[in-house]
């Protein structure tokens, strides 16, 4: 297998050759889009049934929406429309008539959502609604790149309608949580919560906020994000309620998504010089069996198929890896391309001690435990407790980079200084102005990734003048 680039060298080169030949996607005829080969849909299955599961469990259901919105539809929400124009595709033929009225392919879905629930909502009893669809979208990008920027792309957006601002508020705390949670507990990056300025809030909303989490090359990356609508597309749309008390009231509306941009920020943040290394709860593969024949494989060929079976029966992800043809070797380094969690390799004399060799690919080559010597009979019941280990070591290690890229600093020269160098997450008081945040983006290409409050200085670092928050700035993708 041909060697891909060294992540230190260029980390785009190496992110690039690192999709293709662990073939997670392939080129497509289309330009900006991609195809979604089987193991990297396999990734997108496995963050998808960890937040499906999440959304279900906080009460919200499944639906799906139209792909195509009328023209006159996007348009009623005049701010929304401002801020995705650039990035519509429009229908205007259908078969061989030239359509009366233009259709945007989704770009999101609060056009569409939002009429609908103008015709469903009627009372209070009605909310409230909770709502996710899983659906592609599209947005017409220049510049693309395996999962972090295509025109079409993978995500899910839960769209809900309440009585009240409080509850909505809550809401949106909520998901915002679920997020962290997927994002650390599962995908094994770490983040940051926070509120977007006002720049960064999504077109339309009264406030967003994010999760942001930070990548090897110093470039911040924005994770997922949830929206408080207020009652801005209630207005736009007619989505009113009868209140207890009779009178017509506007409902309070939130959206929210991650999108498979999340897969993108897991292979930066863990892969290494050998390709992938995928957390255990993401893998598609927990486990994959190498037998390493030689002579007579009979019995060999037999045990590797009752592992095979045992690991199966056990609940384990796993593939047997005994094509013909092909050296161990060759298949060592595909799967390490892969970055599946665990290897076990089985030959001959394995075989006659009753021991299997454990190899775990958080661990760097010949670094200590990343293999060892299993008794056969105890490996099925071993493997848990290492995927456990793996997992937590993989956050761990991401978290030590956030951390020692996380630089607080209330010296002005320091702080643009460290901006042009993409040393990280910046984290600095701020005043929360506008303007500031578009001279500093100008003199550096940064921006605020999200803020908190208060801030833990009087003094805004960029521009001196009275600070309201802490914010993370920082260049991002």
């Amino acid at each position: 297998m041909e060697r891909i680039p060294p992540k230190a060298d260029d980390l785009s080169e190496w992110y690039q050759a690192t999709c293709y030949r662990a073939e997670l996607v392939s080129q497509a005829p289309v330009r900006g889009c991609l195809v979604l080969r089987p193991y990297g849909y396999g990734l997108w299955e496995r963050l998808q049934a960890e937040l499906d599961r999440r959304f279900k469990e906080t009460g919200h259901e499944n639906a799906y929406f139209p792909l195509l919105i009328p023209e006159h539809l996007l348009v009623r929400e005049a701010e929304h429309v401002e801020g995705f124009a650039p990035e519509v595709a429009w229908v205007t033929e259908g078969g061989n008539e030239k359509l009366t009225e233009r259709l945007a392919i989704r770009p999101t879905s609060e056009v569409i959502i939002g009429v609908m629930y103008a015709e469903w909502i009627q009372s209070y009893r009605d909310l409230p609604v909770l709502i996710n669809q899983w659906a592609n979208v599209m947005r017409w990008e220049k510049r693309t790149r395996p999962f972090l920027r295509t025109a079409e792309f993978l995500w899910q957006e839960g769209h809900t309608a309440h009585a009240s601002e409080q509850e909505a508020a809550e809401e949106v705390a909520r998901m915002l949580e679920v997020y962290r949670e997927v994002a650390e507990d599962v995908c094994a990056v770490p983040v940051y919560k926070g509120e977007k300025s006002a720049a960064e809030r999504f077109a339309g909303a009264n406030h967003t906020f994010s999760i942001e989490a930070l990548m090897p090359d110093g470039r911040a990356l924005q994770s997922a994000t949830s929206h408080e609508l207020g009652q801005n597309f209630a207005r736009a749309y007619d989505i009113t309620y009868s209140a207890e008390d009779q009178t017509e009231q506007f409902c309070w509306t939130t959206s929210w998504g991650m999108s498979w941009r999340m897969l993108g920020a897991l292979i930066m943040t863990h892969g290494d010089d050998r390709g992938l290394r995928i957390p255990p709860k993401m893998a598609p593969t927990e486990v994959v069996i190498v037998p390493i024949p030689r002579g007579d494989t009979t019995a060999l060929d037999a045990a590797a198929r009752e592992l095979f079976g045992r690991c199966k029966d056990a609940g384990l992800r796993v593939k047997l890896d005994d094509r013909p043809g092909q050296s161990p070797g060759y298949k060592f380094n595909e799967w390490d391309m892969r970055g599946v969690p665990i290897r076990l390799e089985l030959g001959n004399r394995d075989l006659d001690a009753g021991v299997v060799t454990l190899v775990r690919r958080d661990k760097a080559v010949k670094e200590d435990g990343q293999k060892q010597q299993v008794p056969l009979d105890q490996v099925v019941a071993f493997i848990p407790t290492v995927l456990e280990q793996i997992q937590h070591n993989l956050f761990a290690q991401a978290k030590t980079f956030l951390q020692d890229h996380t630089i607080a600093t209330l010296d002005r020269d320091e702080f643009f200084r460290l901006l042009r160098e993409r040393a990280g997450m910046i984290d600095v008081p701020w005043c929360g102005d506008p303007a500031c945040e578009a001279a500093v983006k100008e003199a550096t290409g940064a921006t605020t990734r999200n803020l908190r409050e208060p801030a833990r200085a009087p003094t805004c670092v960029p521009c001196g003048e009275p600070a309201r928050y802490q914010a993370y700035f920082a260049q991002s993708y």
